[in-house]
């Protein structure tokens, strides 16, 4: 092995020699300290260091030519609301008609004395 570098053994049989000379080049971003914070975490949850998971994500970008985000949103207390009030409409039979086509939605949406499920004009 050649000066300056290291040798590291895997379990799967796999060795990856590091040398100081690596081409690497650093990338400067701006974020949230807390941002950084979690992502560390998550990193560390998966068992890679945030530069190896930032590396994974710019190869996959380059590789496909497309960006995902994901996330897990908690409805907001508004939707929450909606959601209940929508549930309690259709309980009590406030709603429109089943359609079987676009021509009567559209019909029914335009007349005057339309009906809702229960009755109710709307």
């Amino acid at each position: 092995m050649g000066q300056g570098q290291h040798f590291l053994s895997l379990d799967l049989g796999v060795y990856i020699v590091y040398t100081k000379d690596m081409n690497t080049a650093v990338i400067n971003i701006k974020t949230e300290p807390q941002v950084k914070k979690k992502a560390q975490v998550v990193a560390e949850e998966m068992g890679i260091s945030l530069s190896s998971l930032i590396n994974g994500f710019l190869r996959h970008l380059i590789k496909t030519k497309t960006v995902t985000f994901t996330a897990r949103e908690e409805p907001s207390p508004w939707l929450i609301q909606a959601l209940k009030e929508s549930k309690e409409d259709i309980k009590r039979g406030r709603v429109s008609p089943a359609f079987d086509n676009v021509k009567d939605a559209v019909a029914w949406l335009n007349d005057p004395n339309a009906r809702l499920q229960n009755g109710d004009k709307v």
